[in-house]
């Protein structure tokens, strides 16, 4: 018998630990990216940061603007790079009107969670998430570090 095959989950060319420390994640969407050939070629090499990235939606489509790619020094001598040029993120029609109405009307934020490959795609992971207030911040520290102790303490039995 054959046993189906579990979705193991790709792992990321680069992620935005700072976005699940500042905000609450409470939907995630898989987006496409608009991307040129010295993109892929500086993103298979690792050469891609998020952290100061964000989504932002107009005319109803969305960009991801400010993510850094950084060009390789091999990169062709006719196209001249920008490393932080906003990029178009491919979602579905339906999807994208979900995330207008809750940016727009119910305050929330969309937020690059993680950069990764599926299948030879560029894929974004993006969040739909609200900003947490300093003591929600302080609380998530609080907890990390009471799981790191108490890690410490069962291994030390």
């Amino acid at each position: 018998m054959n046993k189906p095959k579990e979705k193991s989950k790709p792992a990321p060319v680069v992620e935005n630990r700072k976005a699940r420390y500042e905000y609450y994640i409470e939907e995630r969407y898989e987006a496409g990216l608009q991307l040129q050939g010295w993109e892929v070629k500086s993103m298979r090499a690792g050469r891609a940061n998020i952290a100061e990235a964000y989504v932002y939606m107009r005319s109803g489509d969305a960009y991801l603007f400010g993510a850094h790619i950084s060009p390789l020094p091999t990169t062709s001598t006719h196209v001249i790079p920008d490393p932080i040029r906003t990029r178009k993120l491919l979602l579905n029609r339906r999807e994208l009107d979900h995330l207008v109405g809750a940016s727009e009307r119910e305050g929330y934020t969309l937020i690059p969670l993680e950069l990764y490959w599926v299948r030879g795609k560029a894929k974004l992971s993006v969040g739909l998430g609200k900003g947490k207030k300093q003591h929600d911040k302080r609380s998530t520290e609080k907890d990390r570090d009471w799981q790191r102790d108490k890690s410490r303490i069962m291994r030390g039995r």
